[in-house]
């Protein structure tokens, strides 16, 4: 087979010509006749899918009229990259993928794009290479794409690219740690770039942010990010620049997910990244920035931050747990009707959260030492029959069983002269009506 032979020598005799014409219209040769004849046999072929055929007519116009149109090389691409797929001789698919790479060439030569045109030739490197004895090459060839396209490389590459870093480090010991890293902090800017600007302009971010999580997967999978690691090596890179926000994302990511939360650099990073959000707050954010001021019962920090998470939720679901975290910090504040407004305000948002029924249930449970009189244990317990109506609600079943346990006796409803099933008023800061029943 002659075929990468013939091309190469094509492309080597036409490199002079280039004058970058763009090859938008058409610019037949001297002898237009035979140039026309040639298109439509191999336009012909590559329609009907007949890649072998279309071989011959192509290579003439190739040699004869380079600079032709640019869709002897969209086509040209079209018929070395199916060959390449189906061939299964090792052999003969090498010359089809070498061929493949040499069309591209030919066209930035001949046509310019070289931008566009280099980031298809690294999308076809990577599907051909990424897993043979060239592997190692395929990342240089990634480099260069990006190079040229920076912000605006395919989204498809985005991945393919920390994916032949992953081949060159690990299977081909190409690069150190700090290379990687270099690396990866470059891709990922892209991604963050590529996020911002969707969002700018309304468009779906679903897709980038999984993307960038499979970057992100990647990477910890070639350097070991514990928080000893995250301390030593970008704490003191952001506490010379804090308003690197891709590197507090990074020192952000990685204390998550070492579970290492509780360090304040998670939360200066946490707080960079949010204060720099510019109109473009995440939610997931806020909320678990508010989460670790809970626990640390800075209620301050925590009320802002699950504000902002309230006003930031992308449905009723997100609202009514960010209105239960904030009803969960006003009981602990001591504020037991704000904490059930709240609660309620959680029911109204998003009524399949039982949770907030359940929430409601333990407030009442444990207003017990605040409500008592000590004048009758019917009027005193009847606190926990209205936490068994709520936890009812819940389906909180063992909490339900708790509350029934401390329900007034026989001999205490009998003492006040009530009878089961009657309705009766439960006040103190309660103010709820239930029914009286008995624990025996």
């Amino acid at each position: 087979m002659n075929v990468l032979k013939a091309i190469l020598v094509i492309s080597l005799s036409v490199g002079s010509l280039s004058s970058f014409a763009q090859c938008k219209d058409w610019t037949w040769p001297e002898d237009k006749a035979t140039a026309e004849e040639k298109n439509v046999l191999y336009g012909d072929a590559v329609r009907n899918k007949h890649y072998k055929q279309a071989i011959a007519p192509h290579q003439w116009l190739l040699t004869n009229a380079p600079n032709l149109n640019t869709s002897i090389y969209i086509q040209g691409a079209e018929i070395f990259d199916e060959l390449a797929d189906v061939e299964k001789d090792a052999t003969k698919k090498q010359i089809f993928i070498d061929s493949l790479m040499i069309i591209y060439d030919m066209r930035i030569k001949n046509c310019g794009e070289e931008a566009s045109v280099m980031a298809r030739k690294a999308l076809s490197y990577y599907k051909f290479n990424i897993n043979g004895a060239k592997g190692a090459e395929v990342l240089p060839v990634m480099d260069k794409a990006f190079e040229l396209n920076g912000n605006n490389i395919m989204d498809g590459l985005l991945v393919p690219y920390m994916q032949s870093v992953r081949i060159s480090a690990a299977k081909f010991k190409k690069l150190t740690e700090d290379q990687i890293l270099e690396k990866y902090d470059m891709v990922s800017a892209v991604v963050d770039a590529k996020i911002k600007k969707a969002q700018s302009e309304a468009k779906p971010i679903d897709k980038l942010k999984k993307t960038k999580d499979e970057i992100d997967a990647i990477l910890l999978t070639l350097v070991s990010f514990d928080c000893d690691r995250v301390k030593s090596t970008l704490a003191p890179k952001f506490k010379q620049n804090p308003s690197d926000i891709n590197l507090a994302k990074k020192i952000f990511g990685f204390m998550l997910q070492g579970k290492c939360t509780d360090d304040p650099l998670w939360l200066e990073a946490g707080e960079a990244i949010h204060n720099a959000a510019d109109g473009q707050k995440d939610y997931g954010l806020a909320k678990n920035l508010g989460l670790r001021y809970f626990t640390m019962d800075n209620f301050e920090k925590a009320e802002f931050y699950f504000s902002e998470a309230l006003a930031l939720a992308p449905d009723n679901a997100a609202k009514a747990e960010m209105l239960i975290l904030q009803g969960s910090m006003a009981s602990r504040k001591g504020s037991k009707s704000d904490a059930r407004e709240l609660f309620r305000q959680a029911a109204a948002a998003d009524p399949s959260n039982k949770d907030a029924f359940e929430r409601i249930g333990d407030l009442y449970l444990n207003s017990f030492n605040d409500c008592k009189k000590m004048d009758s244990q019917a009027d005193d317990r009847a606190v926990y029959l209205i936490a068994y109506d709520y936890y009812a609600k819940a389906g909180a079943t063992q909490k339900m069983s708790a509350a029934k346990s401390n329900f007034p006796s026989k001999e205490d409803i009998f003492l006040k002269n009530y009878s089961q099933g009657q309705s009766i008023r439960v006040d103190c800061w309660i103010n709820e009506n239930t029914t009286i029943r008995t624990r025996d």
